[in-house]
C-alpha cells in the first residue's frame, strides 16, 4: 500500500504569533499553517479567545519541544473589573452576581502574598479540562456546568501594577504551566470582598519567547493572495530549548545518541553544565552550534529523551 503524500511544505521551526482577540488558539495554528503552506504545525499554549499576545506556532521538528515550551515560565497582564462576577470569569461570559464593594489599593496589596507560590486553584468551569472524558466547556454550554477540584498552582509573581479607576485594577503575573488568569481575577476580588472579572487579558512570555519575536497577523497577512509566507520568518527549532542547560558532545558521543545508547556521567565529567542537575535533569545535547536532542541525567547516565 503507497504510503498517502503529506500535504504541504516540510517546514521546521517557530513563528511566534502576536494573536489578535477573537479567534481561538487552534483558529491560528490552521491559518499559519496554510499561510506557510506547511505540512505539520501545533501552538505552545492555549491562549483564550478573549485573550491577546504571544501564541509560539511550532511547525514540523518544532512539534516535538512544544512540551519544553509549555513547561517555560508564562508571563501575563490582565485588567480586573470588580463589580461583577461573569459565568466564563471574563467578559464574554453572562452575568452571575454582582457587588457595590470597590476595594482600595491598601485591601488588593493584603490580598496578594495569600495568591504567590504555590496555591490551590479551582479552573474556570469554561476550560478545556475533561471530566469523565467530557471538556468541562462543553458541559456548561449545555447547562451541566461541572464541579471543579482545586488543583495546584504555581505562581511566581503576583502584582497591581496600575489602578485606572476605582472599578478597574490591572496586574501582571508570572506562572508556570496550567495557571488560570481567569481564576486569578476571580479568586482575588472574592479576597477582596468583591466580584469581578477580566476584560483584557495579554500574554507578555512563554519560556524563552518574548514580545520582541512577535510577528503581528497582519504584517503575515499582507501576502496572502500571493506564494505562501518566506520560511526565513521562522526561528530556529532549537529557540524553544535556550532556557535548558547545553552540553557539548563530541561526533561520536552524537552518534552513540542518535542510535538511543546512554553515556556514563563519568565521560562528561567537566563537561556538565552547572544549571542541570544530576539527579534528574534535563541538558540540550549540542555537538557545536547543532541541537542534537534533549537528554536526562539519572543514574549516573546521560539517556536521550526526545532527538531532533
Amino acid at each position: 500500500m503507497m504510503k498517502r503524500r503529506q500535504r504541504g511544505r516540510p517546514l521546521d521551526g517557530w513563528l511566534i504569533l502576536d494573536k489578535p482577540e477573537g479567534p481561538t488558539s487552534t483558529d491560528m495554528v490552521n491559518k499559519l499553517k496554510r499561510l506557510f503552506d506547511a505540512q505539520k504545525a501545533g501552538h505552545g499554549g492555549t491562549l483564550d479567545p478573549l485573550a491577546t499576545g504571544l501564541l509560539p506556532i511550532a511547525f514540523g521538528a518544532a512539534t516535538k519541544t512544544v512540551p519544553y515550551v509549555m513547561d517555560g515560565t508564562k508571563r501575563y497582564q490582565f485588567t480586573l473589573r470588580f463589580g461583577e462576577s461573569r459565568d466564563t470569569d471574563d467578559a464574554q461570559g453572562a452575568v452571575t452576581g454582582t457587588s457595590d464593594v470597590r476595594p482600595d489599593n491598601a485591601a488588593i496589596e493584603a490580598a496578594l502574598p495569600a495568591f504567590r507560590g504555590l496555591i490551590m486553584q479551582v479552573p474556570p468551569i469554561y476550560s478545556a479540562i475533561k471530566v469523565a472524558g467530557e471538556r468541562a466547556y462543553d458541559m456548561a454550554r449545555e447547562g451541566r456546568a461541572p464541579v471543579l477540584e482545586p488543583r495546584p498552582a504555581q505562581i511566581d509573581r503576583f502584582e497591581l501594577i496600575d489602578r485606572p479607576d476605582a472599578d478597574t485594577a490591572v496586574f501582571e503575573v508570572e506562572s508556570g504551566k496550567g495557571v488560570y488568569m481567569r481564576s486569578l481575577a476571580r479568586d482575588i476580588a472574592l479576597a477582596c470582598g468583591s466580584l469581578g472579572h477580566i476584560t483584557v487579558l495579554r500574554r507578555l512570555r512563554v519560556g524563552p519567547f518574548t514580545e520582541d519575536m512577535a510577528i503581528s497577523l497582519d504584517k503575515l497577512e499582507q501576502g496572502e493572495d500571493t506564494a505562501p509566507i518566506s520560511p526565513a520568518l521562522l526561528l530556529p527549532v532549537a529557540t524553544a530549548l535556550a532556557d535548558i542547560p547545553a552540553l557539548a558532545l563530541t561526533e561520536s558521543e552524537a552518534v552513540s545518541l542518535g542510535h538511543g545508547q546512554a553515556i556514563s556521567l563519568v565521560d562528561l565529567m567537566g563537561r556538565i553544565p552547572d544549571g542541570a542537575d544530576p539527579a534528574g535533569g534535563t541538558v540540550r545535547a549540542m555537538v557545536g552550534s547543532r541541537v542534537i536532542g534533549l537528554c536526562r541525567l539519572e543514574e549516573g547516565w546521560m539517556k536521550p529523551e526526545r532527538l531532533l
